[in-house]
């Protein structure tokens, strides 16, 4: 399991890519998304060098249906208390937005 992303596009913004690909794996839309923190520590992606801009949002309870898309295989909500296995680094990624939001 992994969180939702991929590539920018070369004339895209930030925010725009980040809709875009919660949108395109999730089938999710009009959350508002705000900038947590950028990756870039050595080796966090195995396939190659990869530096993540990690956005968290917040959405009500009537518009949680997942409808997964484009690469994703499946989209589904979990606990924070009970995630599965995180690809990458994704794990260090909740676990800042706990922090910083939640104090978790």
């Amino acid at each position: 399991m992994a969180l939702p992303g991929g590539f920018i596009e070369m004339d895209e913004e930030l925010e725009d890519a980040a809709a875009r690909e919660l949108q395109e794996e999730t089938g999710l839309t009009g959350i508002m998304l705000t900038q947590l923190y950028t990756f870039g520590k050595v080796g966090r992606d195995p396939r190659g060098r990869t530096i993540g801009v990690a956005f968290i949002g917040l959405t009500s309870p009537d518009n949680m249906a997942t409808i997964p898309g484009d690469d994703a295989a499946e989209a589904s909500w979990f606990h924070i208390d009970a995630l599965p296995e995180l690809a990458f680094d994704h794990k260090l990624i909740l676990t800042m937005a706990g922090e910083k939001y939640y104090g978790k």
